[in-house]
Order: C-alpha cells, then sequence, then structure tokens
C-alpha cells in the first residue's frame, strides 16, 4: 500500500515528551510515510524544524488564531525572515498554522485578522502554499483568501474542515485540499461523514492533528473522564485506522485511498513531492 501521509500532525506538543520518537516510528512501521508538523508561534519555529529534520518528515511555519493575542508586528518580521532563510529547505512546506477562529471566547477579531492576512502575503510573497485553521470561520477564511490571491491561486489545505459542501466547494475552487481526521470516525458526525462520502476524491487529504481531535475509539465522554478513564491519547499512528473509516465510507479499498490522498497531499504542498515521490 502507498505510505500515508499525515497532513497535520503536532509532534512537538508536550503531551508526547520523551515518547515522540517511539511514537513516530511506530507509526511509521504502520504505513505512516511522511508527516507534516505545523508551528503555532515563533516561539516553536526552530522545534518544528528540527524535528522534521531529525525524523525526514516536513513542516510549516506560521502563527496560530488562538497565539494572536500574544503576537505583534515582531513575530510577523520573524516569520518573513525566517521563511526567507528557509527558502531552500526543501522540509519547509507551507506556511502554517494559520487562519481565524470563532470557537473559542475572547480572541481579539480584528488582531487576529490583521495577524492571517499579513501571513497570507507572506505566504504570497514567499511563494508557499497554506496550511489553515478554519474552527467557525469557514466565510471569513474564504473571503480573505479570495482577497489576497496570487495570480496563479493558492496551494494548501483547510486543516480539519467541518462546514458545508457548498463551503467545501469554494475552497476547492480556491485551490485548496480539505483535511479529514478523527472527527470524521464518530456516527454522529454526519455532515462531516457525508462530506468524506460525496467530495470529489480528489478533494481529501489524511491528518490527525495529533495529540488533538482523537477519534472514537480513543475518545472518553466527560462522565467517563470524571469516572476515572483517562482520554485516549492520539498519535500518527492512528492515521490508517482513520483511513480505513473513510475509505468505507466512500466505498473503496484503503489502497485507493491511499494512492489518492498521498498524490492529494503532494498537489497541496508540492515541495512533498521530493520527500515522498509518488
Amino acid at each position: 500500500m502507498k505510505p500515508l501521509i499525515d497532513t497535520h500532525c503536532h509532534l512537538d506538543a508536550p503531551e508526547f515528551g520523551d515518547e515522540m520518537p517511539a511514537i513516530r516510528a511506530r507509526a511509521a512501521r504502520r504505513g505512516v510515510g511522511l508527516c507534516v508538523i505545523p508551528a503555532v508561534a515563533t516561539s516553536n519555529f526552530a522545534i518544528v524544524r528540527e524535528l522534521a529534520h531529525a525524523q525526514d518528515d516536513a513542516y510549516a511555519l506560521g502563527i496560530h488564531p488562538l497565539c494572536t493575542p500574544g503576537a505583534g508586528e515582531g513575530d510577523l518580521a520573524v516569520l518573513d525572515a525566517e521563511l526567507e532563510a528557509r527558502r531552500d529547505d526543501p522540509r519547509l512546506v507551507a506556511v502554517g498554522e494559520i487562519g481565524l477562529d470563532y470557537f473559542v471566547d475572547g480572541l481579539d477579531d480584528e488582531k487576529q485578522t490583521h495577524v492571517f492576512r499579513n501571513q497570507l502575503q507572506l505566504a504570497r510573497r514567499h511563494g508557499l502554499p497554506v496550511v489553515i485553521h478554519v474552527r467557525r470561520s469557514v466565510d471569513k477564511v474564504l473571503r480573505h483568501l479570495r482577497d489576497t490571491a496570487p495570480a496563479d491561486g493558492w496551494r494548501g489545505i483547510a486543516h480539519a474542515f467541518n462546514g458545508s459542501m457548498q463551503q467545501a466547494r469554494a475552497c476547492l475552487d480556491l485551490g485548496l485540499k480539505l483535511g479529514f481526521g478523527g472527527a470524521v470516525t464518530f456516527d454522529r458526525a454526519l455532515q462531516l461523514r457525508r462530506l468524506a462520502a460525496e467530495l470529489p476524491l480528489d478533494a481529501i487529504v489524511l491528518e490527525t492533528d495529533a495529540p488533538d481531535i482523537p477519534p472514537h475509539w480513543l475518545y472518553r465522554t466527560q462522565a467517563q473522564r470524571a469516572a476515572g478513564e483517562p482520554q485516549g491519547r492520539n498519535d500518527p499512528g492512528e492515521l490508517p485506522r482513520i483511513a480505513e473509516v473513510v475509505a468505507d465510507l466512500r466505498g473503496i479499498t484503503v489502497e485507493a485511498l491511499a494512492e489518492a490522498t498521498t498524490r492529494n497531499a503532494v498537489a497541496a504542498l508540492p515541495r512533498l513531492s521530493s520527500l515522498m515521490p509518488l
């Protein structure tokens, strides 16, 4: 089977700690050939870069919307300088994780929008794709993408997509692929599962967002957690099982899904082609 690409995996997260190399090695044994490790703030730019090089993975650099309260113009300047300094690094594949978030309370909308638009402009200037956070923000993200689009259009991924079919098609029209992960494994996620089943096959990439968004087999309810059952920790080794769920929803083999989603990931993030040739 074609090795899978986890297009969004926070391997630098403290939840993994010293176990991270073993976790990544286990994922490789399960068929995960490559992980894309997105930064969330300037403070972890060096960490994600070093991890990607140490483990033969890929990385993205950006400022997450949840990190915008502590970000200023200096952070945007650091990002710009780092993108320039790493312009020839084949493992730097995108500007990300960037975007807008209207799920978490207390974010300054004006500030997160300012940081997002400036990062879109940096991605355009440096000729890089984007990895975008779209939690309850798809329509606004689409507007900013249209306003700042390069002449040849965008490339990139709408991470953890959970919008409508109309919004999905609008993302595709702008050149993005849509990331599907653990959330699609829940039976109650009817809209998301319909998207995974009905979207064109060339629209879909796979991700875990590890250690976040655990699939249903790792999830514990509040009552279960109160009774002492620990929440399962998501990791990139869960990607093959997530792929099985998506393949089943589409009525195709896992092998066919693996081949398509790997090809789609390379189309979204072209530098992956030198790291994981088709």
